[in-house]
């Protein structure tokens, strides 16, 4: 396999099993099931925060929320052994449903939204809609649902809005709301209905819930060569499948715990229990020293020599918009994983990053770009900058390059996939002397 190969049978399998995972999960606590059930099928073991752990070696999974965490301890692990973090998150922008849930207008079943994060809110009208949900029971269980395709943000048509082509405006409380049915004879079932039905309760058992809607339809490979991959929250589901399948593959690491961590909430700031501003990681990696009967004091020698690698998606440069790029630093989906760098320490990587990683990719045979931003274009942040702040382990910022980032559904290639997924894979499999 060349550098920037992906072979036909590896790009069908990752298709697929982008598919499947984009598809399982509407939600960020759907990602969060859909992955520790992906661990609990390898060996791994389900853990609970309110019970005591293992010490020693072995697989562990743990789910808080919508944020996912695994790791393995070898067996020779020790007191001292620094952890490979690979960080991502669960969520993507989109809407979320107001606690009113259904509203006849027009004679129209409507849904009630609210924006959550920064979506392009174009790029979600005239889409088939599906709804997830966490709902919580009466008697305190909680249970995931999730809907076929049964809305639409209908777009007004042209000949009432003459000039829509030469600048559409969105109103975020006026213009996004779902169309879920006709307000005829009663109206349409309610969502509550739709919900229940698929988790097999009654509707009455519902006493809460976290709904969003979600693009419905499944991911698709396209290209004239079916080089490129088209799918909802690629943002940030592609690192969240690189990271669940590097860390199912590297069996036997080399001096290294590795941990996949999904967090959610990356896409509102993080500042929650279950995003990466909160206690979740930190916690985890205190009971892992537990675990391994280390002090405190082991502990913190064990992280001085750590590394995370926080991998979110990153901006390809434009076709039709390259002067919206910097003028020399230009990458290319398809052509390898990027390395985010940013003055302001937006992203965390500098030099000593920068060498892992790139020793790293060399590894597993895959190119490096580099993303910069244009001076006069701010560019965005990640987990990186926070998860370094709050943990003081050395961090660098990489994801794989895609087109319509924050749309409804974005656009990658598929041999970026194969590639972050080798070089996530020689991170956690690396000796920690490198």
């Amino acid at each position: 396999m060349g550098i920037a190969e992906t072979d036909r049978t590896t790009s069908e399998r990752l298709v697929t099993e982008l598919q499947q995972l984009v598809m399982a999960s509407p939600t960020s606590y759907h990602a969060a099931h859909y992955v520790a059930q992906q661990f609990e099928g390898a060996g791994f073991t389900r853990l609970e925060e309110t019970e005591t752990w293992p010490q020693g070696a072995g697989n562990y999974v743990l789910v808080r929320d919508g944020a996912v965490i695994a790791w393995r301890i070898p067996e020779q692990a020790t007191p001292h052994t620094p952890v490979a973090i690979l960080g991502a998150h669960t969520d993507s922008p989109g809407f979320r449903i107001k606690p009113t849930p259904q509203t006849a207008r027009s004679g129209w079943q409507t849904l009630n939204v609210e924006v959550y994060g920064g979506p392009l809110l174009n790029s979600w009208l005239d889409r088939d809609l599906r709804i997830g949900a966490r709902c919580i029971l009466r008697d305190g269980r909680q249970v995931l649902a999730a809907t076929e395709p049964v809305a639409r943000i209908p777009q007004l048509a042209i000949h009432l809005e003459r000039g829509a082509n030469d600048g559409l405006t969105l109103d975020k409380q006026q213009h996004t709301r779902p169309v879920i049915g006709l307000d005829v004879d009663g109206g349409a079932n309610t969502l509550r209905e739709l919900l229940a039905a698929d988790a097999g309760v009654a509707v009455d058992e519902i006493v809460a819930m976290d709904a969003f809607v979600a693009d419905g339809q499944t991911p698709a490979q396209l290209g004239a060569s079916g080089e490129l991959v088209a799918s909802g929250r690629l943002d940030n589901l592609a690192s969240v499948l690189a990271g669940t399948r590097a860390l199912l593959a590297v069996t036997n690491p080399e001096g290294v715990i590795p941990v996949f961590a999904a967090f959610d909430h990356e896409e509102v700031g993080s500042e929650t229990r279950s995003g990466a501003g909160g206690p979740m990681l930190r916690d985890v990696l205190q009971r892992i020293g537990w675990m391994l009967g280390a002090s405190d004091e082991d502990r913190v020698r064990a992280h001085a020599a750590s590394w995370c690698v926080s991998s979110d998606v990153g901006h390809s440069i434009h076709p039709n918009y390259a002067n919206h790029h910097d003028d020399d630093t230009q990458p290319v989906t398809g052509g390898g994983p990027i390395l985010k760098i940013n003055a302001n320490q937006r992203y965390t990587t500098d030099a000593a990053g920068e060498a892992l990683w790139r020793r790293c990719s060399a590894t597993a045979g895959v190119p490096v770009q580099a993303f910069v931003s244009r001076n006069t274009i701010p560019c965005g942040s990640t987990i990186g900058p926070i998860t370094a702040t709050r943990l003081g382990i050395r961090t660098v910022d990489v994801g794989i390059p895609i087109l319509s980032m924050h749309s409804a559904r974005e656009l990658a290639a598929v041999r970026d996939l194969d590639h972050l997924d080798r070089v996530i894979r020689a991170f956690f499999a690396r000796p920690a002397s490198d």
